[in-house]
């Protein structure tokens, strides 16, 4: 059976059982302290392995012009490789609109994409390689902010937006005593929930062969992967009926839509229309329907470094108009506008020196083997004036991804009441007013 056919017959009532890893328990503890800069933050993770010299330093030209100030011409003999992209969405690089940290740092640990993911969403370095199966050891960032914030809603105010599966859901929440499951965010990875397939078979039809009880099973446990928390009465599968009906009505419009085609290309960038873009094209729909208080969202096209140096640069270009159309959805989406932060720093660098492979354009390849290259990275922290110091440079050494944690929380307000031995890092105090 079609999936189309799905959706009709099954009439969705099924769909209880693809909301539920992600709607959690409404409710927090505990009043918040602190007082909020702002009430929304979005931490866009720029993840697959980043380097400075392409990104920051323009080495190959201002591959994103939307971020960083500068018209630098990309490098001629990798331009032919470049997708054509439309003009930009702002009026002035996201630069001028915050301030940057020209000498941040990823300082321990393995540089590793999920150690990387780990010690930006828990504030923690993660010393050893980890077990990609396993939830972090400390609290994430979903946790403290809806054990510690105030005053009480929903876990809709909390998403984890990821473009893979994999090992990225269980950084949802942690295993740490008195946190866990019932303090999470909403995970979801929208290129595997709208087609498993991936971003282009969006809107395709995809066939079931299966009596119907079998495809629901199915996709139960495709959504599921990797949330084995299902004991009776556990808080990760245990949701509020107003909730789930939310977020069933929320899926089920993104299902139909894809099936529809009305995702093929909601950018009008063809062929350009990478998973990143996808990723964060689902996360503006999050942030139209929801307006939630936090958002960490990745984006991780650039990993294609180690075997296609252009095409990563390809990518870096992809990533960067895409953060700049999530900036203008953010300012055009009331209840957002003027009262969101936005925070923009990968997960690690690159080498230095660069591995054999060479592409089609004859430019050689770069791993991430912790090198002291590949813990050179950038954070960039955007917001309404008045609030963020707009255009300021930091040229010092200057933070650490530890900080991002604690800089969400000051952010929110919620910061003094997270135990101190939880934080290793500190807040980017240099970039607010």
């Amino acid at each position: 059976m079609q999936r189309r056919s799905f959706l009709k017959n099954a009439g969705f009532a099924a769909a209880g059982v693809f909301a539920a890893p992600y709607i959690l328990p409404s409710g927090r503890l505990f009043a918040a302290t602190g007082t909020r800069i702002a009430n929304h933050v979005v931490f866009c993770l720029f993840a697959g392995g980043v380097r400075n010299f392409e990104s920051l330093m323009k080495a190959e030209g201002n591959l994103m012009p939307n971020i960083f100030n500068g018209s630098e011409p990309i490098s001629p003999d990798i331009a032919p490789g470049m997708s054509p992209l439309p003009p930009s969405p702002l009026s002035a690089s996201l630069q001028t609109k915050g301030t940057l940290f020209k000498q941040f740092r990823y300082a321990a640990g393995p540089t590793g994409h999920f150690n990387g993911h780990t010690t930006a969403i828990t504030g923690q370095y993660t010393p050893n390689d980890l077990n990609l199966l396993a939830n972090p050891e400390y609290p994430t960032i979903f946790e403290y902010y809806r054990k510690h914030n105030s005053p009480s809603t929903s876990a809709l105010n909390s998403w984890w937006v990821s473009n893979a599966l994999g090992p990225y859901p269980a950084l949802n929440f942690s295993k740490y005593p008195g946190y866990g499951a019932e303090f999470g965010g909403n995970f979801i990875a929208p290129t595997n929930l709208i087609s498993s397939g991936g971003y282009d078979v969006l809107g395709n039809m995809r066939n079931f062969n299966q009596q119907e009880d079998a495809v629901v099973d199915n996709m139960r446990s495709f959504l599921d992967k990797n949330f084995p928390y299902n004991k009776p009465g556990s808080a990760g599968i245990t949701n509020t009926d107003a909730n789930t009906t939310i977020l069933q009505s929320f899926i089920s419009t993104a299902l139909n839509k894809a099936v529809s085609g009305q995702y093929n290309n909601p950018w009008g960038v063809g062929a350009a229309m990478n998973n990143d873009m996808y990723n964060i094209f689902f996360t503006e729909e999050i942030i139209k329907e929801f307006k939630p208080e936090l958002v960490v969202v990745n984006m991780q096209d650039v990993d294609v470094c180690h075997n296609n140096f252009t095409q990563y640069c390809n990518n870096l270009r992809k990533a960067d108009f895409a953060v700049a159309h999530l900036w203008n959805t953010i300012q055009t989406t009331p209840g957002m506008a003027n009262d969101t932060i936005l925070i923009v720093a990968p997960e690690h660098g690159r080498n230095m020196q660069p591995n054999t492979v060479v592409d089609a354009y004859g430019r050689y390849a770069l791993d991430h083997t912790s090198d002291q290259n590949s813990r050179e990275i950038f954070s960039l922290v955007v917001g309404p004036p008045g609030m963020v110091n707009q255009g300021l440079e930091i040229n010092s050494v200057t933070g650490q991804s530890i900080d991002i944690v604690p800089t969400i929380a000051h952010i929110l307000g919620f910061k003094p009441d997270i135990p101190p031995s939880l934080l290793a890092g500190s807040p980017l105090y240099q970039a607010f007013i």
